[in-house]
């Protein structure tokens, strides 16, 4: 006798949904936690570009640079730890800031991947490395008043 295939259909249909749902959920999710940390990455080295440009002197840049990094970074909800911080100028063998120079801030960090365990350092593994830069100008008259 043949067996009866009724009622089948919805079965195949709810197992192939799920197997094909999960992973398509995990991708935007991960790609959702990307997307926040690079625009993160990329606010932090403009603004703190822009502000490094804009300050006094060398004093305040590194002090108003300092605050609005972090005020980003917890703004983006990006874990301090992971994020570096590197300033050059152009021309290289000016001092860093000066007057005229032109100040490159690189904002490098992670993003561990969601929901893999910090076991045996997997987290760190399976982990997304960003990076934004970020140039400005300064003020030919900078430090002189």
């Amino acid at each position: 006798m043949a067996k009866s295939d009724d009622g089948s259909a919805a079965l195949e249909f709810i197992t192939v949904g799920v197997i094909l749902l999960v992973p398509l959920a995990y991708l935007v999710i991960t790609l959702g936690a990307v997307q926040e940390s690079l625009l993160g990455v990329e606010a932090a080295a403009r603004h703190t570009a822009r502000v490094i440009g804009q300050a006094d002197d060398v004093e305040s840049a590194a002090v108003n640079g300092d605050a609005v990094l972090a005020s980003v970074v917890d703004q983006y909800g990006m874990d301090a730890e992971n994020v570096e911080v590197s300033m050059s100028c152009s021309p290289a063998g000016a001092a860093c800031p000066s007057a005229g120079a032109t100040v490159i801030v690189t904002v490098t960090t992670r993003v561990s991947l969601p929901f893999v365990p910090p076991i045996f350092g997997l987290d760190k593994a399976a982990s997304i490395p960003l990076e934004a830069a970020a140039a400005q100008k300064v003020s030919r008259l900078w430090g002189t008043g």
